[in-house]
């Protein structure tokens, strides 16, 4: 049975790592991500320049919530590609309410005035140089994960925790060793 109730700290630990994994997958140039998905909203001259002219007070927090969004667009699409899409659960479908209350947190952390480093601090070595051993052992650090390769992408093995950010920080590992696309950690659950 899932967590109905997360505490502040545990929704931010879910967005820190959806935030990462989609920086981190972008396609842009400047810095150079993994391609994952077509968006280079990182780009200093593509989306940054962008989001700093229209919405200059917030635009770290735009930034990163459209690579956050381009991010679930791929998520959404490979799991379309299951039979059964409605019964797994990635690091961007945490099921409805919990998808709701993590948007939700996000406009709060971006209305709160502080930008996403401070908000999430240990983002900040990450995000200083984007390289894909950087992304590994940042990643590594969450502990490990064992998974099962499918036709729809890396199946965790094991039930699905009961906590819902621990769960997250065992989908953000599966996607170690770092794949040439979207490997779609997931874990398939009963409706």
């Amino acid at each position: 049975m899932l967590t109905t109730t997360m505490e502040t700290s545990q929704l931010d630990h879910i967005l820190k790592l959806q935030i990462a994994v989609a920086w981190a997958g972008e396609s842009g140039d400047d810095p150079p991500g993994l391609g994952w998905w077509r968006s280079a909203m990182c780009d200093e001259y593509g989306g940054e320049d962008l989001l700093r002219r229209l919405t200059p007070k917030t635009w770290r927090w735009a930034v990163l919530e459209a690579c956050r969004a381009a991010a679930k667009k791929v998520d959404e699409a490979a799991r379309r590609s299951a039979d059964d899409p409605d019964n797994l659960l990635s690091l961007y479908r945490l099921g409805f309410e919990m998808d709701e209350r993590l948007d939700e947190r996000l406009l709060e952390l971006k209305q709160g005035g502080s930008p996403p480093t401070v908000a999430f601090p240990d983002l900040e070595e990450l995000f200083s140089a984007r390289s894909k051993e950087r992304l590994e052992s940042w990643l590594g650090q969450l502990g490990s994960a064992s998974y099962t390769g499918t036709a729809t992408g890396r199946r965790l093995r094991g039930e699905l925790p009961a906590d819902l950010a621990a769960a997250a920080s065992q989908l953000a590992v599966a996607l170690l060793p770092l794949a040439d696309s979207y490997a779609l950690p997931h874990f398939r659950v009963k409706r």
